[in-house]
């Protein structure tokens, strides 16, 4: 394979003459096979040109239909050509990693029409992987072990065998198994406290097997914003273990849909904490021969453990509408979690000793210093309360304490952009009020480029917002008769974008009352895998998606998605996560609030327009709009321009 797809001179700077061909990608190669000429796409080019040479990190604010996903893709090739190093593209979520690798996605458009052969392998997040332990735990008396039976039987035949491997190929992706349901995969899925590292099945895991297989990758590597953030976060501790680091060396990252990353970052610094995990983690210890100092500790670790367990349940409150319990802090917990941490502190001083006296594995003595690393830190987290966002949750085998810090900027800073590589902010929604300044301080870069370029599309004919107008203060049964009434309109042809699980089963549960909508299939979010449930929405053209996750990203040009249904100003949730951003503000709603509801609610109402031929309506269908003002000037100012709010008049 050719390295470069332009001759490349080397007494002349690389960059410049890779934008260069670039440009000509643009203005002949992609327009003499039917692709418009953007005059944004090009302005976008000769920036990203500058920060690549230059090595910045780039905010690149790009209005839908700017092709800025072209754009990126381009340089971040041409520069892992030149580099010998991989480029990352982090998404927002695994459904937009598989919207950019799909058969007719942006990475297949360059192949064909550009003639590039590109190595573009993508690394996703544990969770949508099958965990060989958890389905071999599945009972046989399981509602649905048939389902798990198929799944067993359809494993390649080297899981199953411990000779040598001589061919494997990649499975137990979540894609692989489309028909089971959320809850079903669930059962059989990698979760934070399965312990890799001592599985006697890890080297025969689909997980670990695609890690082989996307670290040789010569062009890109395309991940999550999850998945991105738990490599540098866990990047030193798996080195200590002896462990690859998730993701190789790489020579530039790109986060598409950039905005979400600070709730990505957050998520990825995360810790979970359970009693059950400790005692199984803390007990490895007593297979060896250990000196009895060292078993008294462990007995009382465990105690502690149980012990403050014990007491957080008592500290716990339920939430309205939230899984998640609110966790309040008192002197009896915190003395609790002061006690648990002293006698941990003794175990690891314990275990200095008996390192040297070779009983213990030492492979296994690694695992377990570095857990107790790790809990020390959440603990000393927890007591600083300031300086974290904690809850609780509830399962079959106790409650879970996790543990969030509040701010990311110090690791951006320490492991991001202290990487001397370029790094690319790119979405349709980074600026506030022109600004960068607010992203760039949650997200601790320092200097910075940035620019902005406007949707080339003439939304003024191509969509209308409406807001229905309510008798009844927009009630269930109001809001699901405009709905159908939205739905005929459009003969389907729709996103019904919810705002939480209750409001998405609400709707499912009451469908079948509206026999005007017995003709119309409808996908559920939960029911299928994300990226099916997407496919066969775009293909069946008169369907109906109806989904939690799909405010941003979703591209699907043509008519069947001529109809956006917004169910509720999407404003953010009651959890613990935005109860401490509000109690840290002096204003809740005007700087948590309002600015999440209206970020989220422009980039729902991008789903609509895809390209210049879209038409189709928007209907928020809201009653807060209507008695609040200046809420009704905020989402007026976020529409396109030309794109007035009008008010829908409902028949009886």
């Amino acid at each position: 394979m050719k390295r470069y797809p332009f001759e490349y001179d080397h007494s002349r700077p690389f960059l410049k003459q890779a934008g260069d061909w670039i440009a000509d990608v643009f203005y002949d190669i992609l327009p003499e096979a039917g692709f418009e000429l953007r005059d944004e796409q090009i302005y976008m080019a000769y920036q990203l040109e500058r920060a690549f040479a230059q090595k910045q990190t780039i905010f690149a604010e790009a209005g839908v239909g700017t092709g800025k996903t072209l754009v990126y893709l381009l340089y971040a090739i041409v520069y892992a050509r030149y580099t010998r190093k991989p480029a990352i593209i982090a998404c927002a979520d695994e459904s937009l990693i598989e919207q950019l690798a799909k058969p007719e996605g942006d990475l297949a458009k360059l192949a064909r029409h550009v003639g590039l052969t590109i190595d573009a392998r993508m690394a996703k997040s544990a969770d949508r992987y099958l965990c060989l332990a958890k389905l071999g735990q599945v009972p046989f008396d399981d509602e649905d072990s048939n389902l798990y039976r198929g799944v067993r039987d359809e494993l390649p035949r080297f899981v199953h065998q411990y000779e040598a491997m001589q061919s494997f190929h990649a499975y137990g992706d979540r894609k692989q198994y489309p028909h089971l349901n959320d809850q079903q995969w669930d059962k059989i899925s990698w979760d934070s406290f399965q312990d890799c590292f001592s599985c006697e099945q890890r080297h025969r895991c689909g997980q670990t097997l695609s890690r082989e297989h996307y670290r040789k990758s010569s062009d890109l590597i395309i991940c999550s914003h999850d998945f991105y953030m738990e490599h540098v976060w866990t990047y030193e501790g798996r080195k200590r273990e002896g462990q690859l680091p998730l993701l190789p060396d790489h020579c530039a990252v790109v986060f598409d849909e950039g905005h979400l990353l600070e709730s990505a970052a957050q998520k990825a610094l995360t810790y979970s904490l359970k009693h059950s995990v400790f005692e199984e983690l803390i007990c490895r210890l007593t297979k060896g021969e250990i000196r009895e100092s060292l078993a008294v500790l462990i007995d009382e670790a465990i105690d502690r453990s149980e012990s403050m367990f014990h007491t957080l349940t008592s500290h716990c409150e339920d939430i309205p509408g939230s899984e998640r319990k609110r966790i309040v802090l008192g002197k009896p917990l915190l003395e609790e979690v002061r006690l648990f941490r002293q006698v941990i502190e003794a175990i690891e001083e314990e275990l200095v000793f008996e390192s040297e006296l070779y009983t213990l594995n030492d492979y296994q003595l690694r695992i377990v210093e570095e857990h107790l690393e790790t809990i020390q830190k959440a603990l000393s987290l927890f007591q600083n309360s300031e300086a974290l966002i904690s809850w609780a949750t509830e399962t079959e085998d106790g409650l879970t304490l996790v543990i969030m810090p509040r701010a990311v900027k110090e690791v951006f800073r320490e492991r991001v952009f202290a990487l001397d590589i370029p790094v690319v902010f790119s979405s349709a929604t980074l600026s506030v009020d022109g600004s960068f300044d607010y992203i760039a301080g949650i997200l601790g870069a320092d200097h910075y480029v940035s620019f902005s370029t406007q949707s080339p599309y003439d939304y003024s004919n191509q969509m209308e917002v409406l807001v229905p107008e309510w008798a009844h203060g927009a009630s269930l049964e109001e809001k699901m008769r405009a709905a159908v009434s939205l739905l005929n309109r459009t003969e389907g042809r729709a996103l019904i974008l919810f705002n939480g699980k209750e409001e998405l089963l609400r709707f499912k549960e009451l469908l079948p009352s509206y026999p005007e909508c017995a003709d119309m299939r409808f996908w559920f979010e939960g029911d299928a895998e994300i990226s099916h449930l997407i496919r066969y929405f775009q293909r069946d053209e008169a369907s109906v998606l109806c989904a939690l996750s799909l405010w941003e990203g979703l591209d699907i040009p043509g008519p069947s998605l001529s109809n956006v249904i917004i169910w509720s100003l999407p404003f953010p949730p009651q959890d613990p996560v935005f109860m401490a951003k509000r109690e840290a503000a002096e204003s809740p709603y005007d700087e948590v609030d309002l600015p999440y509801m209206l970020l989220r609610l422009q980039q729902g109402i991008g789903r609509l327009i895809r390209s210049r031929e879209d038409r189709g309506i928007v209907a928020i269908l809201s009653e807060e709009i209507h008695r609040d003002a200046l809420l009704r000037q905020a989402i007026e100012a976020l529409l396109p321009q030309g794109v007035p709010l009008q008010t829908l008049e409902l028949r009886s």
